[in-house]
């Protein structure tokens, strides 16, 4: 239990790094009350937690029924997550006119936390096909699967209360920075976010033909 944990804990943070997108929630939420931000990080963090729960224990299962190939999957995601990086990073007046609209009061918090804050932002395709690939890994003895999902299942809540954390504490990190430091580092990350979603995109497209060019 404590190697599966220690595996999937690891590979989770790497991949959602919630410090980092901390920075670009504050600036997304900037319209937001405290209050409304609050829920949202709250939200956030419950949601991300489903997510990467649902990928852990049956992603393999859920993309197989529906036909959706991984590659597919990380191809579509990586697209999103870039386009909305690119955005973040090279039209701030575009960015402002979004957060406006998502700030406006008929929009409903609970949807604007699951899309886009916890999908494609906080817990994307990256995240889904991190967790996917370590509920794969699942030992072949049955006796070892109920320690192997419960390291992995703690692993993933312990990343969603981080989430949680920084999230709600997002604020008081802008204020330690200052505004000119926190849009810096938040044009920076946006920018990582950027390499992230092309390489969630290119990873796809080389798994899709992968299978044209066979291995001499």
């Amino acid at each position: 239990m404590l190697d599966s944990f220690l595996l999937a804990f690891t590979a989770l943070f790497s991949i959602v790094n919630p410090i980092a997108m901390a920075l670009i929630f504050s600036q997304v939420t900037a319209d937001r009350s405290p209050k409304e931000r609050a829920q949202l990080a709250k939200l956030v963090g419950v949601y991300s937690a489903l997510v990467m729960l649902t990928a852990l224990w049956a992603g393999s299962y859920v993309l197989n029924f529906f036909g959706i190939s991984l590659a597919a999957l990380r191809i579509a995601g990586g697209f999103v997550v870039a386009e909305r990086a690119w955005v973040l990073l090279t039209a701030p007046e575009v960015q402002e006119a979004r957060k406006q609209e998502q700030a406006a009061p008929a929009e409903n918090i609970e949807e604007s936390a699951f899309f886009p804050l916890t999908i494609p932002f906080t817990t994307g395709p990256g995240t889904i096909s991190v967790c996917i690939a370590l509920g794969a890994t699942r030992p072949a003895n049955p006796a070892a699967l109920e320690e192997f999902f419960l390291g992995l299942s703690t692993a993933a809540l312990a990343i969603a209360v981080l989430i949680w954390l920084s999230y709600r504490s997002a604020d008081r990190l802008v204020a330690l920075l200052g505004k000119t430091r926190a849009r810096t580092l938040t044009r920076l990350f946006a920018f990582l976010l950027l390499c992230v979603g092309v390489q969630i995109l290119l990873n796809g497209v080389l798994d899709a033909l992968g299978p044209l060019f066979p291995k001499t």
